[in-house]
Protein backbone atom coordinates (compact mmCIF):
# COMPACT_ATOMS: atom_id res chain seq x y z
CA UNK A 1 0.00 0.00 0.00
CA UNK A 2 0.86 3.64 -0.24
CA UNK A 3 1.08 6.22 2.02
CA UNK A 4 1.89 9.97 1.92
CA UNK A 5 2.74 11.04 5.69
CA UNK A 6 1.94 14.15 6.83
CA UNK A 7 4.96 16.62 8.13
CA UNK A 8 3.02 16.59 11.90
CA UNK A 9 3.88 12.80 12.28
CA UNK A 10 7.37 11.64 13.34
CA UNK A 11 9.89 10.71 11.05
CA UNK A 12 9.81 7.32 12.83
CA UNK A 13 6.31 6.41 11.44
CA UNK A 14 8.56 6.17 7.82
CA UNK A 15 10.28 3.28 8.75
CA UNK A 16 7.42 1.63 10.78
CA UNK A 17 5.37 1.54 7.42
CA UNK A 18 8.34 0.65 5.36
CA UNK A 19 8.61 -2.52 8.21
CA UNK A 20 5.23 -3.74 7.22
CA UNK A 21 5.96 -3.51 3.21
CA UNK A 22 4.28 0.10 2.28
CA UNK A 23 5.46 2.38 0.51
CA UNK A 24 5.89 6.30 1.87
CA UNK A 25 5.92 9.88 0.82
CA UNK A 26 6.88 11.89 3.66
CA UNK A 27 5.31 15.42 3.26
CA UNK A 28 8.87 16.76 4.89
CA UNK A 29 11.08 14.70 1.88
CA UNK A 30 9.45 16.29 -0.85
CA UNK A 31 8.99 20.09 0.15
CA UNK A 32 5.42 19.75 1.04
CA UNK A 33 6.58 20.50 5.29
CA UNK A 34 4.35 23.69 5.39
CA UNK A 35 1.86 22.71 2.34
CA UNK A 36 -1.45 23.70 2.93
CA UNK A 37 -3.69 21.08 3.68
CA UNK A 38 -5.30 20.96 0.41
CA UNK A 39 -2.04 20.28 -1.72
CA UNK A 40 -0.96 17.59 0.96
CA UNK A 41 -4.72 15.98 0.21
CA UNK A 42 -4.14 16.68 -3.47
CA UNK A 43 -0.65 14.74 -3.82
CA UNK A 44 -1.99 12.05 -1.94
CA UNK A 45 -4.78 11.71 -4.11
CA UNK A 46 -2.95 12.15 -7.37
CA UNK A 47 -0.30 9.60 -6.38
CA UNK A 48 -2.83 6.46 -5.52
CA UNK A 49 -1.90 6.79 -1.65
CA UNK A 50 -3.52 6.84 1.81
CA UNK A 51 -3.31 10.19 3.13
CA UNK A 52 -1.32 9.61 7.01
CA UNK A 53 -1.81 12.29 9.47
CA UNK A 54 -2.71 14.19 13.20
CA UNK A 55 -5.03 16.78 11.27
CA UNK A 56 -7.96 16.65 12.43
CA UNK A 57 -9.35 19.37 9.74
CA UNK A 58 -8.97 16.04 7.45
CA UNK A 59 -12.22 14.71 8.93
CA UNK A 60 -13.99 17.30 7.39
CA UNK A 61 -16.05 15.03 4.81
CA UNK A 62 -17.54 17.94 3.26
CA UNK A 63 -14.12 19.56 2.44
CA UNK A 64 -12.30 15.94 2.15
CA UNK A 65 -14.69 13.70 0.83
CA UNK A 66 -13.34 10.25 1.73
CA UNK A 67 -14.94 8.38 -1.60
CA UNK A 68 -12.45 10.42 -3.57
CA UNK A 69 -9.18 9.32 -1.99
CA UNK A 70 -7.38 6.53 -1.41
CA UNK A 71 -7.93 6.53 2.21
CA UNK A 72 -7.61 9.15 4.72
CA UNK A 73 -6.31 8.40 8.37
CA UNK A 74 -6.33 10.87 11.36
CA UNK A 75 -4.29 9.83 14.11
CA UNK A 76 -5.92 11.00 17.12
CA UNK A 77 -3.70 10.86 20.22
CA UNK A 78 -2.73 13.21 23.04
CA UNK A 79 -0.97 16.37 22.09
CA UNK A 80 1.65 14.64 24.46
CA UNK A 81 1.94 11.10 22.87
CA UNK A 82 6.00 10.50 21.51
CA UNK A 83 7.08 9.06 18.42
CA UNK A 84 7.46 5.65 20.31
CA UNK A 85 3.44 5.77 21.09
CA UNK A 86 2.18 6.73 17.58
CA UNK A 87 4.17 3.96 16.02
CA UNK A 88 2.90 1.92 18.36
CA UNK A 89 -0.95 2.65 17.89
CA UNK A 90 -0.24 2.52 14.22
CA UNK A 91 1.50 -0.78 14.48
CA UNK A 92 -1.41 -2.53 15.70
CA UNK A 93 -3.51 -0.60 12.81
CA UNK A 94 -1.12 -1.41 10.15
CA UNK A 95 -0.99 -5.01 11.06
CA UNK A 96 -4.60 -5.28 10.64
CA UNK A 97 -5.85 -6.23 7.22
CA UNK A 98 -9.13 -5.62 8.19
CA UNK A 99 -8.73 -2.35 8.60
CA UNK A 100 -6.52 -2.06 5.59
CA UNK A 101 -8.47 -4.02 3.19
CA UNK A 102 -11.47 -2.10 2.77
CA UNK A 103 -9.51 1.36 3.78
CA UNK A 104 -10.11 3.05 0.11
CA UNK A 105 -12.18 5.60 0.06
CA UNK A 106 -12.92 5.97 3.27
CA UNK A 107 -11.79 8.21 6.62
CA UNK A 108 -10.26 6.05 9.66
CA UNK A 109 -9.70 8.00 12.37
CA UNK A 110 -7.25 5.56 14.90
CA UNK A 111 -7.18 6.70 18.76
CA UNK A 112 -5.24 4.71 21.35
CA UNK A 113 -8.33 1.63 21.90
CA UNK A 114 -9.94 1.72 18.71
CA UNK A 115 -10.51 2.66 15.06
CA UNK A 116 -14.10 4.79 13.46
CA UNK A 117 -14.83 4.45 9.91
CA UNK A 118 -16.32 6.79 7.70
CA UNK A 119 -19.14 5.70 6.03
CA UNK A 120 -18.73 2.42 8.53
CA UNK A 121 -17.77 -0.81 7.89
CA UNK A 122 -20.52 -3.03 7.70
Amino acid sequence: MRFVIDANLPRAVIAALERAGHQVEFARDVGLEAAPDEQIAARARESGATLLTREVHFADVRRYPPGQYFGIVIVRLPDTAVALEIVHVLGRFLLDPGFLEPLSGRLAIVEVDRVRFRPPLL
